[in-house]
C-alpha cells in the first residue's frame, strides 16, 4: 500500500508513543491528522489488512513489525529534512515541520541519503526528536515530561514538540531549548540559576532528561 496517506497514518501513530506510553486510538489518531473519524477509520482498515497495524473495533492502533519499519523510514526522512532546513537554510525550529511534510514524500532515496552524509549523520532533530538511522536504529535516553518532573529536579532539554510554532517561538524567547539545562522549582524553572518564565501549555510540550 504505497501512497503518501499511509505513509503519514504510519508516522502519527509511530511518534505517538514515543514519549509516553498511551497507544493511539483512532479518535486521537483522526484528531492529530485533521482528518474525519468516518475516513480514519476506514484507512485503518485498510492498513491492517496489508500487515500494517494491528487493530480491533474500538481499540488502539498498533503498528505491527512491518509498519514499524516502514514508520521509521518516513520519521527518517522528516526529521532530516527539518535538520537540514534549519542547518543549510537557515530556517527557525518553528519553520521546518510543514516543509518537511510536504518534501517527505517526494525526494528521492539517493538524496536522502546525500543530506544525511552532508550533515554529518545527525542523531536529533532541530526539536531533539531521534532520527533513526537507515537501518531504523534510534538513539533515546531516559527522560521526563517537565509536567510530570518533581521540584528540585535538574535536567537537559531533551526534545520539545514541534506541533505549535507559536509556543516554539515563546520557549525560544524564554531560552527553552534543546540542551538547556532546566531546574524545577516551586513556582517555576530556572535556566542556569536564574528564574524564568514560562509561557502558556510549556510544561506539557518539554521534556527533559531523567
Amino acid at each position: 500500500m504505497a501512497s503518501p496517506a499511509a505513509d503519514d497514518y504510519l508516522k502519527t501513530v509511530y511518534a505517538h508513543t514515543e514519549w509516553q506510553d498511551a497507544p493511539i486510538t483512532p479518535s486521537v489518531l483522526a484528531a492529530k491528522l485533521g482528518i474525519a473519524p468516518s475516513s480514519v477509520t476506514e484507512m485503518v482498515k485498510k492498513l491492517a489488512a496489508a500487515g500494517l497495524v494491528s487493530h480491533v473495533p474500538y481499540g488502539a492502533v498498533r503498528l505491527t513489525d512491518a509498519g514499524t519499519q516502514r514508520a521509521l523510514a518516513m520519521v527518517r526522512r522528516h526529521r532530516l529534512i527539518e535538520t537540514w532546513l534549519v542547518q543549510e537554510f537557515d530556517y527557525g525550529w518553528h519553520e521546518v515541520h510543514d516543509e518537511a511534510e510536504v518534501l517527505e514524500h517526494t525526494i528521492s532515496d539517493r538524496l536522502l541519503e546525500g543530506i544525511d552524509a552532508r550533515l554529518g549523520r545527525p542523531r536529533f532533530d532541530p526539536h531533539g526528536d531521534a532520527i533513526p538511522d537507515a537501518n531504523g536504529a534510534v538513539d533515546r535516553e531516559p527522560f521526563v515530561l517537565l509536567a510530570d518532573a518533581p521540584i528540585g529536579h535538574t535536567g537537559r532539554v531533551l526534545r520539545v514538540d514541534d506541533r505549535d510554532p507559536d509556543l516554539l517561538r515563546a520557549l525560544e524567547a524564554a531560552g527553552v531549548v534543546v540542551a538547556a539545562t532546566v531546574t524545577t522549582t516551586a513556582s517555576g524553572i530556572e535556566l542556569d540559576g536564574a528564574a524564568a518564565a514560562l509561557p502558556a501549555g510549556a510544561t506539557e510540550v518539554v521534556w527533559l532528561s531523567a
